[in-house]
């Protein structure tokens, strides 16, 4: 639809009539409006199962087959809600594990709680985001919260990301004794 400029037909009501005394650029438009309506309707219809097709194509507009779509198929909020913040919650870093890609994780969930309007404020998702953390980060959790630092998650996330990075270059001098090699 954006490749033909036609998904204005989608966020914008079709007009029924035409006022009395338009322009040619007028009827024009509505000519076009409603051409491009009917190839936007059969688009839409055509991308259905034969079934489906058959619940929709009495419908007369796009808005109204939309409508009639989203009660039927879309996942309330609440359910979406739900499932992420149960996610975040219980969501565990394996030992090991790259620190970024949890992270990465971790901000996916916190960004789509926050378009969900989930009410967690930034110190909650903080501490949920360092509870994640397996026990080899527990040096960098009492240090983060014995300085007060107030961060956001991104800075958050690359602190950890540094620490990581810090932990590894010096294990590599370490034998497993803990003597220094």
């Amino acid at each position: 639809l954006d490749y033909e400029n036609q998904g204005y037909i989608i966020d914008k009501p079709l007009p029924q009539t035409l006022p009395d005394g338009s322009s040619s650029e007028e009827r024009e438009t509505f000519k076009r409006w409603h051409a491009d309506h009917r190839k936007v309707q059969s688009i839409i219809l055509a991308s259905m199962s034969n079934d489906v097709q058959k619940q929709y194509d009495r419908l007369d507009d796009v808005a109204s087959i939309l409508q009639r779509m989203k009660e039927v198929y879309s996942i309330p909020d609440r359910h979406t809600r739900y499932v992420a913040t149960k996610e975040l919650f219980r969501d565990k870093m394996i030992e090991g594990s790259s620190v970024q890609e949890h992270g990465v994780k971790m901000l996916s969930l916190v960004e789509k709680l926050e378009d969900l309007k989930a009410g967690l404020d930034n110190d909650t998702f903080i501490d949920l985001i360092l509870q994640s953390l397996p026990p080899s980060c527990d040096p960098f959790i009492v240090n983060f919260n014995m300085n007060g630092l107030e961060k956001c998650i991104n800075e958050l996330i690359n602190m950890l990301v540094q620490y990581e990075a810090t932990i590894k270059k010096f294990a590599v001098g370490i034998d497993r004794r803990g003597f220094n090699l």
